[in-house]
């Protein structure tokens, strides 16, 4: 039997001596036990509802298979914690329901059990855990050596982690929120975009919306600037049909940084997979931050816009065997993480210190829990997986039919959203472009390196870039896929932004506090003759034409395009090619950016190409191209042309060019639309040239053509809003040095 002193152990007593706090010179009044009634084993987490004999509580399940006892921690709003043990354990989890606990109620646990870190068991009950299914999470995580379940700073550093932390954690970690869910999303309508018809649209919630002049400025920063009308507006004036946040699940800020006065910005760094980061909340972190986001998600929906989250479940906050016991750590560190054969040390697939141990049934569990969670209660439509190919991993290598994957494609709503694979990781074999299975898209890094290459004219040949424009058919033409397993992207948030791209040979991240070694050194990119920036307006206007080449290119290509928030603005990083730890105006937009009228033009070039885009099905086709005539007149879905108006030869592709003309034919688009009607589109001749000088283009006759209207030319600062120049088929034209022209078929 356990005394109810205790179960009310203040802070600062993390034995439970029972000893109270003085205050005053006076004892606190203290306040009756709560009951603890057994309760339910399923769901995991701490669920508001009503319990036996209608007594309105919350039912907490906490799944640590090999511990010894489970303490249910609460806390008033005085910081006063009471300690509840949770006696029924069914099927290793531990449960019971609390009549009298309702939403807001914070709270943690503390679990008991052996310490040997020899043999990877870690439990501390001085440390407060982080339920790994709190829906909401109130205050924010430093790192103090009281979080630790070492010494930290034990003098022997070599075996620091060995030796058990007694100090007590609770007033140094943050705590769970107990939510009510009543939210069943019946007024809410998902745009469900098809994959070929989508253009992704990566941004930071922070970071788009905090420098906004016409969002609120206190709720700039959060989700309900994010849903602001200001914020919508632009992204349905530029025609995206997605947005892909930056991790939103809780994460924590690490030690390193915080030492350097520095922060997390990126937030690829989770510790509560079922709670939204907190921080980005306008309206209160005691629960309010779930509706907020669930408002947030609607009002996108509202204007056609799909959420995507940017998801981090291959890793979490707690980092190796000397980082903090904040949650899972605690609670089962060896069912939780991957341990190499010396179980003191953490398989490490990820560069971050841990691994989560995916194959054990209780990890894919929650993982899956978390995924549907915000599908079903939340509202989003799918998740890109940061380094998926961790998850992938049977017991070591990278399995295509690992539980992970399996699970996923079986599970009735998973299946349904949108999947997007990272698909590699640091450990052996990890890099998997192209090995994912049917149902998942992919980020193909092969397409912005050769994007990169082509327009700064460091390719040998034009094979590879006649593959990435065409839809990486060498990657994804297998197992039923289609050219939207692709997502085709330029740019992403780690790197530099697109107009980095155009201005610096060389990262410049000297205000990381890393002496710039961190981030790569493989850019691929070309400053146009001046590094960085500069008032030399020949440099200034070459970088201009860049950029719109860049974007047209990517806006062109079969596949699914992403763009980056703020590259179709001219957004710096002042060549910081990893700005993670930069939450200031480095990573956030510059929305005054819209008042230059020459990035206002690469503003008006994008949301033009995305219409143009959504307007012509023949620049997001459903199915590969065939290359082979489909009637006599032997026109074909695809054609290659050089710059004599020859189509290409073998030996074409394999020779030095700068210039490549690409034929898309309207005529041959495979599939029906949805009344069963022929899908008819125009033909279009997009000629790429990447040369320093101009060339002559000689435009391919019948078949192809008759004549050609000028849609887009990239060496024009404006573009017109409609053809104004219209070329007999057999002419030659003149293509100016690193341009495309998009011609149509007339």
């Amino acid at each position: 039997m356990t005394s109810a002193a205790e179960q009310r152990a203040p802070a600062g007593d993390p034995a439970g001596s029972g000893q109270p706090a003085a205050v005053s010179g006076t004892r606190r009044a203290v306040p009756p036990v709560p009951a603890v009634w057994p309760g339910a084993p399923t769901p995991l987490g701490a669920r508001f509802r009503v319990g036996p004999d209608g007594a309105a509580g919350t039912n907490f399940a906490l799944w640590a298979a090999g511990a010894e006892a489970v303490r249910l921690c609460l806390f008033d709003e005085g910081g006063r914690e009471t300690r509840l043990p949770l006696t029924e354990l069914t099927h290793e989890i531990w449960h019971g329901f609390v009549p009298g606990v309702l939403p807001g109620q914070r709270y943690g646990y503390r679990v008991d059990g052996r310490w040997d870190p020899w043999t990877g068991a870690r439990w501390n009950p001085a440390k407060l855990l982080l339920d790994p299914y709190a829906r909401a999470v109130d205050g924010e995580f430093g790192l103090p050596p009281q979080v630790y379940g070492h010494v930290r700073d034990w003098p022997e550093q070599q075996v620091a982690d060995t030796v058990r932390d007694e100090r007590d954690s609770a007033p140094y970690v943050p705590k769970g929120v107990v939510v009510h869910d009543d939210d069943d999303w019946s007024d809410d309508h998902r745009p469900k975009t098809p994959w070929a018809d989508s253009v992704i649209y990566e941004l930071h919630v922070r970071g788009f919306t905090r420098l906004h002049p016409d969002i609120p400025e206190e709720l700039r920063g959060t989700y309900a600037g994010l849903a602001h009308p200001a914020a919508v507006g632009h992204l349905v004036r530029l025609g995206v049909t997605a947005v892909e946040l930056l991790p939103v699940h809780q994460f924590a800020h690490e030690d390193h940084l915080l030492r350097r006065g520095l922060r997390n910005y990126w937030g690829y760094n989770s510790i509560g997979y079922f709670a939204p980061h907190a921080a980005y909340a306008a309206s209160g972190t005691t629960g309010a931050q779930v509706g907020e986001f669930k408002r947030m998600v609607r009002a996108l929906h509202a204007a056609g816009i799909e959420v995507i989250l940017d998801v981090v479940y291959n890793h979490t906050a707690e980092a190796g065997e000397l980082g903090p016991t904040l949650s899972l750590k605690g609670i089962d560190n060896r069912g939780y993480y991957r341990l190499q054969d010396d179980a003191r040390r953490y398989a490490d697939y990820t560069g971050c210190g841990n691994t989560l141990h995916v194959v054990q049934p209780q990890v894919l569990r929650l993982i899956t829990d978390s995924l549907r969670y915000w599908v079903t209660e939340m509202g989003v439509d799918g998740f890109r997986f940061d380094l998926a190919a961790a998850l992938a991993r049977s017991m070591h290598d990278v399995d295509m039919l690992s539980p992970f994957l399996a699970v996923i494609a079986q599970d009735p709503v998973l299946r349904r959203v949108k999947l997007i694979a990272e698909p590699w990781d640091i450990g052996s074999g990890g890099y998997q472009v192209g090995a994912f299975p049917p149902l998942w898209t992919e980020w193909n890094d092969r397409y912005r390196d050769a994007v990169r290459d082509f327009w700064r004219h460091a390719l040998p040949d034009v094979r590879e870039m006649g593959y990435r424009l065409s839809g990486s058919s060498d990657l994804y033409a297998w197992g039923g896929r289609r050219p939207y397993a692709s997502v085709n992207f330029v740019t992403a948030h780690d790197g530099f932004t697109l107009r980095d791209l155009v201005s610096y040979e060389t990262k410049h991240n000297e205000a990381n506090g890393e002496d710039n070694r961190d981030g790569t050194d493989d850019n691929r990119s070309w400053n146009c003759g001046t590094e960085g920036a500069t008032d030399d307006e020949r440099v200034a206007t070459l970088r201009r034409r860049q950029l719109r080449n860049l974007l047209t290119t990517l806006l062109l290509s079969t596949g699914v395009p992403m763009l980056v928030a703020g590259d179709e603005l001219g957004r710096t990083q002042r060549g910081n090619n990893n700005a993670y730890c930069q939450d200031n105006d480095m990573s956030w937009l510059d929305w005054s950016l819209l008042e230059d009228p020459g990035w206002r033009a690469l503003y008006d070039l994008t949301s033009r190409l995305i219409a143009l885009r959504h307007r012509h099905p023949v620049l997001r086709r459903r199915a590969f191209f065939s290359g082979r005539a489909q009637t006599a007149d032997g026109l074909r879905d695809l054609a290659w042309f050089t710059a004599r108006g020859a189509e290409m030869t073998e030996g074409d592709w394999y020779a030095p060019a700068a210039t490549l003309g690409m034929y898309l034919s309207g005529r041959d688009i495979p599939g029906r639309d949805e009344r069963g009607a022929p899908v008819v589109d125009d033909s279009f001749l997009a000629v790429l040239h990447a040369g320093d000088r101009p060339t002559g283009f000689l435009l391919p006759g019948p078949p192809w053509a008759e004549r050609y209207e000028v849609v887009v030319d990239t060496s024009r600062e404006e573009q017109a809003e409609a053809p104004d120049t219209v070329h007999p088929a057999g002419a030659e034209i003149t293509v100016p040095a690193r341009a495309v022209l998009l011609l149509r078929v007339a």
